[in-house]
């Protein structure tokens, strides 16, 4: 029989089982979710995002942080995230925290396995911050929280097989069938980056050699440049006077601006990186067969002058190319905060659990209430 003691425990005792109870099912839940706002955590190697989200994936409110050093203990990190969450909370009604982790997130939505920019190895992010939060804690890899907000409100809508890819410093991605992410048995599905498409290639942090994003990302497209510039190739000299010879101050987002200018080389590396985006997704659409690519990340924001040459490439190296139907490329529509704004709506899937074994709970207790009164009553008239 229930005591009093089940109705008085901690709140933090009794939350854990409930987020236990999430598992992976998304199908068409997001119809029957709360419209209630939550808190999204978007958290890269620079920076801390938080955002309180409404459920039409409006950002109400906005704060940012920066990134602890990664040589110092994962602690920091969820302070971090503890403070900003805390802060939105004073003037919003949150319900749920949501969070895209730039890492390996596993199968339960619990633990970090590994972050690159992060000292998180195997780190229960969410059981940490759930004891230290008082609304229930959802954990997802970014890219797969940037999916679900392009599927649920920016470019992917309509879409029953999408798949992102995200081009920053690396190459991230994601999966989306029919109302799902597909995380893979243990959780770390989507990791496009490092397909190997060049045998013996250039080295690859991740210790392998040929890595997809060793040839289209940010990393990559810097790389070539500062290399010609080095080589004080003639075709560099617009970027070589640009920087006034320091090499080392030459970026992805300069690359970028010079090639709107019509700088030719940084035209041609931008056509180079996105023609073998090209070649990445056509073997992509040879294994998953989607129906929809979306593209984001910092490098996205060349656009035209990227996606133009990876459709170019992907047509001429699809499977079977004139005898099936071809998978769209666009460009995403949220921007840099559609990890934030995914982790928010896939969190207000938790809030609709917990809100239901919390109204549970009080049933219960108020059941309980009543017993005990009836028994005080009986007692009181012998």
């Amino acid at each position: 029989m229930s005591t009093y003691r089940d109705f008085t425990a901690p709140i933090g005792s009794r939350r854990a089982p409930v987020l236990r109870t999430v598992g992976t099912r998304e199908r068409r839940s997001h119809l029957t979710a709360p419209r209630v706002p939550t808190v999204g955590i978007d958290i890269g190697g620079t920076k801390v995002m938080a955002g309180v989200v409404d459920a039409d994936g409006n950002i109400l409110e906005k704060l940012r942080a920066e990134t602890p050093d990664k040589s110092k203990s994962p602690k920091v990190v969820e302070d971090t995230i503890v403070e900003l969450v805390l802060d939105l909370s004073d003037r919003h009604d949150v319900h749920a925290v949501g969070i895209g982790a730039a890492g390996w997130v596993d199968a339960d939505r619990n633990r970090v396995l590994f972050a690159p920019h992060l000292s998180w190895r195997n780190e229960p992010l969410r059981d940490r911050l759930s004891e230290r939060l008082s609304v229930p804690v959802l954990v997802d890899n970014d890219a797969n929280t940037a999916a679900w907000a392009e599927w649920r409100f920016g470019a992917g809508r309509g879409e029953d097989h999408l798949v992102m890819i995200t081009l920053g410093t690396g190459i991230g991605g994601a999966i989306l069938e029919d109302g799902q992410v597909k995380r893979g048995r243990y959780g770390v599905a989507g990791e496009f980056g490092h397909m190997q498409v060049v045998p013996g290639g250039h080295r690859c942090p991740c210790g392998n050699r040929g890595c997809w994003e060793q040839y289209s990302s940010g990393n990559a497209l810097v790389r070539e440049a500062r290399e010609l510039a080095a080589a004080d190739s003639p075709v560099a000299f617009g970027i070589i006077e640009h920087v006034k010879g320091n090499i080392a101050d030459i970026s992805g987002p300069m690359i970028t601006e010079l090639a709107r200018e019509g700088d030719a080389m940084c035209i041609e590396l931008l056509q180079d990186i996105g023609q073998w985006l090209g070649v990445g997704i056509a073997n992509l659409a040879a294994a998953l067969d989607p129906s929809c690519f979306v593209i984001g990340g910092g490098v996205s924001a060349a656009d035209d002058l990227l996606i133009g040459p990876a459709r170019d490439a992907f047509k001429r190296h699809l499977t079977g190319r004139g005898y099936r139907p071809e998978a769209r490329i666009v460009r995403a529509q949220l921007g840099p905060e559609a990890g934030m704004v995914g982790a928010a709506d896939l969190a207000r899937l938790v809030a609709r659990r917990f809100r239901r074994a919390k109204r549970r709970r009080v049933e219960r207790y108020e059941r309980y209430e009543r017993y005990a009164q009836a028994r005080r009553t009986v007692r009181e008239s012998l």
